[in-house]
């Protein structure tokens, strides 16, 4: 039962993430002088070194998930969560270093 509930917390985790960092990507193209498409900025970020940035970025919206976790007692998924935001900055550890 526990590791359902963290495994639960862990895909709404990643979800978040990876919607919050899609939004992101297009909220920075949308405003890039250039018009870049959402691939071009995903290159670009690679290239600049800020690829990491979007991810952080897209991990924010996790921290309200988490809190609305707890809020509702299922600390379990609240910990699926954490773990999701503890990947995005692996992620984010080898987009800088690797």
């Amino acid at each position: 039962m526990i590791k359902k509930e963290i495994g639960i917390g862990l895909l709404i985790g990643l979800a978040i993430n990876i919607l919050g960092f899609i939004l992101c990507v297009y909220i920075f193209s949308a405003l890039s002088s250039n018009d870049f498409t959402f691939t071009e900025t995903i290159k670009e970020s690679l290239k600049n070194g800020s690829f990491g940035n979007l991810i952080v970025l897209g991990a924010i919206p996790n921290l309200g998930v988490f809190f609305f976790f707890l809020k509702k007692n299922t600390p379990y998924r609240a910990r699926g969560v954490l773990l999701a935001t503890l990947i995005a900055a692996i992620c984010i550890a080898i987009s800088k270093f690797g």
